[in-house]
């Protein structure tokens, strides 16, 4: 299993389990037993630009596991401190503000398969990760430039019919489809979206609940 991140912060847990640890091509490398570990970078262009090119060269992954923090859209449910399994990706920011089906074209065809703007996580997977932490599949939201008003993310959560938003999340299913690779997806709430101001963020509450979930699915 391949375990994806973002930034390093988002990987303190894994770092302590890891048995080893190197740069590759500028990127955190992380080894564990049973699992790898691969810092990304922040946004869709670094997620599936790194992603594409480990995978190029990594024939032997096939399940891809993204992990991080994210913020949660307003009547979502969702406090800080709270996991969130993803069911699908939307990709919110690529098209016209109703998507790419308008203009005619996918994002990507895989297998006679066209995707637009949603990317299904694999269903098996999804499956066995809900079996294992007890999380319903949801409906997560990718765009490059996060919300700054309570007010935007409202109207992105109606739009898209999404529970919270994230920046790399489409990019990796995206790039997973494309190399035929299982992926699935877990975030922890640091935020409400919208919320700008850091110090009503919990970002170590987000990352202990992360960790501990890890710690379940490791163990």
């Amino acid at each position: 299993m391949l375990i994806v991140y973002a930034t390093r912060e988002e990987a303190g847990f894994l770092r302590e389990r890891a048995l080893g640890r190197e740069v590759w091509r500028g990127r955190e490398r992380l080894f564990g037993s049973g699992w790898r570990g691969l810092e990304l970078g922040v946004g869709k262009v670094n997620a599936a630009a790194t992603l594409a090119a480990y995978l190029e060269t990594h024939p032997e992954v096939e399940r891809v596991l993204l992990v991080g923090i994210a913020g949660a859209y307003p009547g979502s449910g969702l406090k800080a401190g709270e996991l969130a399994l993803a069911g699908e990706e939307i990709q919110a920011d690529l098209g016209t503000e109703g998507g790419l089906e308008p203009l005619g074209f996918p994002a990507v065809e895989v297998a006679g398969q066209r995707y637009f703007n949603h990317y299904p996580a694999d269903t098996i997977w999804t499956a066995e990760l809900f079996g294992r932490l007890g999380l319903e599949p949801q409906t997560f939201l990718t765009r490059d430039r996060v919300s700054e008003s309570r007010e935007e993310a409202a109207a992105l959560a109606r739009r898209w019919g999404a529970l919270l938003e994230n920046m790399e999340g489409a990019a990796v299913a995206q790039a997973a489809l494309l190399f035929g690779v299982a992926w699935a997806e877990l975030r922890a709430i640091s935020n409400e979206a919208g919320v700008r101001d850091r110090q009503r963020w919990d970002v170590p509450g987000a990352l202990a609940a992360l960790g501990g979930a890890l710690d379940e699915l490791l163990a």
